[in-house]
C-alpha cells in the first residue's frame, strides 16, 4: 500500500493493498449534517463520476445508475450504505470501496508505526473471489504463526470468505489484544487452520547491519514498511555505512507491503542521482512525474531482494532502481499492485476510497498488471521460507538462501566496478 498524507496516515492490520492519495475532507453540506441518505448516495456517485480511473465505468451507464439509485427512498443511513456498496459493485473494482463511520475510523491509525491485530496485509484475490495475504508483518502474531505471502484466506473464525468484502474481513480479523482469531488458509491443495492471538505490533521500518566479505564490508538494510520514520531511518543507515566505507549495499524489500508514497520517493532519491522515479497516469492520460534531485547519498553497487510480498511502494522503489540501472534485483516476481486511490471522508464520518490513477515505472511499465520481475530469479522452497519465518534471526544471513545469492551477485558487481576479483567466502 502507498499513502500520501497531509497529517493523516490510513491503514489497518488487514488492509487492501493499493496506492492511496489521502484527500482532505469534503465540504459538508447541510444535508450531510442532517445525514440525508439520498444526498450521501449522490455525493458518492458524483465523486466516482469525476475521478474514477476508468472513464467507461466498467462499460456501465453511470448516469443511468445515478437515476436508478436516486429514484429509491432511504429511511436510514444503513440503507444508503447498502445501496452505495451495490452501486460500487458495478465497477468490479475491489479497491474502490465505501466505509461506514466505524470502518473508516478503524482504517485510521497514527504515524507511530504501532498497529493492533494479527499483522497481515490482505487484498482481494479476484480469480477465487476470496482474500489473499500480501504479506505478514515481520515479528507479528501472523508471521510467527507461519502465515505466508499468497496464502488464500478461506474462512475467518469459520465464516466463509467467498465474496467477502475486504472491510468485512478487517472487522472480523481485528479485535482486542489477547483475543484469538482462527484463519483457515489454503496453500496449494492444502487447507490449514491457524489460531492467532491478537497483539499490539510495533513496526521497525529499518534494520541494518554490516556483512564482512573479502571485498570489504557490505551494508545490509532490511526495509519492512514505508512508514513515517522509514526515510529518516534509511538516511541514517546509509550515512552510517558510508562513514564506514562499505563496498556495496543489499536492500531487502521482501514481504514489504508498502506504505507512504513520499517515503518511497525520498528513499529512491538516496540511491538515484538523476532520472525519473515514478509517473502517475489518470483517465485523461495526464502524468505527474517524480524525479531524482541530484542528492543521492551513495553510488556504491547495489542488489535489491524482492518477492511476492513486495507490493506497491516496494514496487515503485524497486522498479525505479531497476529502470535506472541502479541496482540488480534478485528473488521472485513482486505482488503487482500499482493503483492510485484517493481516500476521503463523506457524509457524517463515513469514508470512500476511489481508484483514480495508476503508477508507471520510469520505462512506462504498468506495475499493477505486471509487478516487477527480478533480474535474477532465485526461488526458495516452502520449507526454506517457513524456516526463515520461524527463525527470523536468520534473515539477511548466510542461512538465508536468497540473501546468500544476493551477496554472490553483489560481489560480482563490486568486482566489475573495482577490477578486484577474488573467490571470496563471506563470514
Amino acid at each position: 500500500m502507498v499513502f500520501t498524507t497531509r497529517g493523516l496516515v490510513f491503514g489497518t492490520t488487514a488492509l487492501v493493498i493499493t496506492t492511496v492519495a489521502i484527500m482532505g475532507a469534503l465540504p459538508q453540506s447541510k444535508a450531510f449534517f442532517n445525514e440525508s441518505p439520498k444526498e450521501l448516495v449522490d455525493e458518492v456517485w458524483q465523486i466516482i463520476n469525476r475521478q474514477y480511473v476508468d472513464a467507461t465505468f466498467n462499460q456501465v451507464d453511470w448516469r443511468a445508475v445515478r437515476n436508478e439509485y436516486l429514484d429509491r427512498n432511504y429511511s436510514s443511513s444503513d440503507e444508503a450504505y447498502k445501496a452505495i456498496r451495490e452501486m460500487l459493485e458495478r465497477l468490479e473494482d475491489p479497491y474502490t470501496r465505501f466505509m461506514n463511520p466505524e470502518e473508516f475510523k478503524n482504517m485510521q491509525i497514527d504515524t507511530s508505526g504501532e498497529l493492533t491485530g494479527v499483522g497481515i496485509q490482505i487484498s482481494k484475490d479476484e480469480p477465487s473471489d476470496r482474500l489473499i495475504v500480501v504479506s505478514p508483518i515481520e515479528d507479528s502474531p501472523a508471521y510467527e504463526a507461519g502465515i505466508l505471502s499468497k496464502d488464500i484466506i478461506m474462512r475467518i473464525d469459520g465464516k466463509d470468505t467467498l465474496g467477502m468484502d475486504v472491510n468485512e474481513a478487517v472487522q472480523l480479523i481485528r479485535g482486542k489484544v489477547g483475543s484469538q482469531v482462527v484463519l483457515t488458509i489454503r496453500r496449494g491443495e492444502e487447507e490449514i487452520d491457524y489460531p492467532i492471538t491478537r497483539a499490539k505490533i510495533e513496526i521497525h521500518p529499518v534494520r541494518a547491519r554490516l556483512q564482512h566479505t573479502e571485498l570489504g564490508n557490505i551494508g545490509y538494510i532490511r526495509l519492512n514498511q514505508f512508514n513515517a520514520n522509514a526515510a529518516k531511518d534509511m538516511r541514517e543507515a546509509i550515512q552510517d555505512f558510508e562513514a564506514k566505507n562499505v563496498a556495496g549495499y543489499i536492500l531487502d524489500l521482501r514481504s514489504n507491503p508498502g506504505g507512504l508514497l513520499y517515503a518511497s520517493i525520498e528513499i529512491a532519491r538516496m540511491f538515484i542521482p538523476e532520472g525519473t522515479i515514478v509517473s502517475t497516469v489518470n483517465r485523461d492520460g495526464e502524468m505527474d512525474r517524480q524525479v531524482a534531485n541530484n542528492r543521492s547519498l551513495t553510488d556504491k553497487p547495489m542488489v535489491v531482494l524482492v518477492d511476492g510480498g513486495s507490493a506497491s511502494a516496494s514496487e515503485i522503489l524497486s522498479g525505479a532502481l531497476q529502470d535506472n540501472d541502479r541496482a540488480v534485483l534478485v528473488g521472485t516476481q513482486t505482488f503487482g499492485k500499482g493503483l492510485v486511490q484517493s481516500v476521503r471522508s463523506v457524509g457524517n464520518g463515513a469514508g470512500l476510497a476511489v481508484t483514480i490513477a495508476k503508477y508507471l515505472t520510469p520505462s512506462g511499465r504498468d506495475i499493477n498488471k505486471e509487478g516487477i520481475p527480478p533480474d535474477i530469479v532465485f526461488e526458495m522452497s516452502e520449507e526454506e521460507r517457513k524456516n526463515l519465518q520461524t527463525n527470523n534471526e536468520k534473515l539477511g544471513t548466510l542461512d538465508d538462501p536468497q540473501f546468500a545469492k544476493a551477496l554472490e551477485v553483489l560481489r560480482e558487481e563490486i568486482a566489475a566496478k573495482t577490477g578486484i576479483r577474488v573467490d571470496a567466502t563471506p563470514h
